[in-house]
């Protein structure tokens, strides 16, 4: 089933977490990603707020996973500590 990753990020260094973002970019496109929402529109309506939010999707948890776990995003993701605080979860889809 597909999967959802989920990702609410304060940035706190913005020219660290850009590099981030350049690297992540192709990292999750590598493994079968397609961002279906970034940086948009949101409404906060219960818990933390993160004024940066992101969505993409996977085939399955598993594929989310090991993009998560791959050497090109771990690389990608060496930017964005310290440069954010962050929550990630992968949640499969009902669809």
């Amino acid at each position: 089933m597909p999967a959802l990753w989920i990702a609410n990020v304060t940035v706190t260094d913005p020219d660290s977490y850009a590099k981030y973002a350049e690297l992540a970019g192709p990292a999750i496109a590598k493994h079968g990603g397609k961002f279906i929402a970034r940086a948009a529109r949101f409404v906060q309506l219960e818990g933390r707020e993160r004024p940066r939010n992101v969505v993409a999707r996977f085939d399955t948890v598993e594929a989310a996973v090991a993009c998560y776990n791959s050497p090109e995003y771990q690389a990608a993701l060496d930017h964005a500590r310290g440069a954010s605080e962050r929550e990630l979860m992968v949640i499969e889809t009902t669809e």
